[in-house]
């Protein structure tokens, strides 16, 4: 195993975008980098009487760690992030109802004339002993202390014919899927578009709901650790994820049920690929075995992970063993 690569960028290093951005270092395969990322604030908000609409610059939210040039990686080729761990860098988090943003409230695409729903900041705090991070009311005494749940909010490649997208979006090329299932333990597959793939992280969540339905989860900055992979050709069409229970697809649109349709055509055309099915015979067996978790209601595409429990499944290593590879690497460590 290779020495750990360690970066923390300042704020002039970050990254707003996927593509467009030059690389903040490069590379090799079966590098093993540990990575600071801010919080989607950018910790502008530090206290409940922070107002979003005063305190976050929406031209940098979603601050990305990267791009990182991975050398040798061209377009059609697979990158692999595993994820090693991910522990939170500050001792608290914070979360936000922000003004026309969320999935309960109007927005700039789904326009009513009723306000906005309050401008309002929570702050959750970590006990790192009992890994819990804790609910605060802001309207009554209530406290409750949940299960400290570390996720990337955002990972991501350049997407292709040199688009420039913001870090608020989730698409083919990853980005901002707030999906929970990103988290130490998982393989993450991404399908190369430019040259060096010019992959980032960021956004790092201390715990987050399915669907994420405010819009925010506990915003909190991450050290994330993890090995980089390639794998030559074999590119997805839209992100893949596997722990060692589960296959999982991502996919990303609006409407909703559009999102839920690319997961769910990935994941057949990836069962059939991985126990030589029938595309019918594949889809038949995912309609009776799939669990689809909404990832987020509310980013600019909508995000739907479809999961094939592995348990149920004959035996069969997707990318020849690599997730099960990575995970003995990251024992390692």
């Amino acid at each position: 195993m290779s020495d750990i690569i360690e970066i923390t960028p300042t704020f002039e290093q970050y990254a707003f975008t996927f593509g467009g951005v030059a690389p903040l270092r490069k590379i090799a395969p079966g590098t093993v980098l540990r990575l600071w990322s801010d919080d989607a604030f950018c910790g502008a908000l530090r206290s409940v009487t922070d107002r979003s609409s005063e305190k976050v610059d929406l031209r940098y939210v979603n601050p990305q760690t990267g791009p990182f040039y991975v050398e040798g990686a061209e377009p059609g080729d697979t990158l692999a992030l595993h994820l090693v761990s991910l522990v939170p860098a500050r001792d608290w988090g914070a979360s936000a109802a922000i003004p026309f943003f969320g999935g309960l409230t109007s927005t700039d695409r789904t326009v009513m004339l009723q306000e906005a729903l309050p401008d309002t900041t929570w702050i959750y705090h970590l006990d790192t002993a009992a890994r819990t991070v804790q609910f605060q009311a802001r309207h009554s005494e209530h406290r409750i202390d949940l299960p400290l749940e570390p996720m990337l909010g955002t990972v991501g490649v350049a997407p292709a014919s040199n688009e420039v997208r913001s870090s608020l979006v989730p698409d083919r090329f990853g980005g901002n899927m707030d999906t929970p299932q990103m988290r130490a333990g998982t393989t993450c597959y991404l399908g190369v578009n430019v040259e060096g793939a010019l992959f980032s992280i960021g956004d790092g969540h201390y715990r987050q709901g399915e669907g994420e339905s405010c819009g925010t989860a506990v915003e909190g900055a991450m050290t994330t650790t993890l090995v980089v992979e390639l794998i030559k050709g074999h590119a997805p069409g839209w992100p893949r994820l596997e722990d060692d229970d589960h296959l999982m697809t991502v996919g990303s649109s609006r409407p909703l049920e559009d999102a839920w349709r690319i997961s769910q055509v990935e994941m057949v055309g990836w069962l059939a690929e991985l126990h030589g099915l029938h595309t019918m015979d594949a889809y038949q067996l995912l309609s009776q075995i799939s669990e689809t978790p909404l990832a987020n209601v509310v980013d600019a595409n909508y995000s739907v992970v479809s999961k094939a429990r592995k348990s149920l499944l004959p035996a069969a290593s997707a990318f020849d063993g690599l997730h099960a590879d990575l995970r003995a690497r990251a024992a390692a460590l």
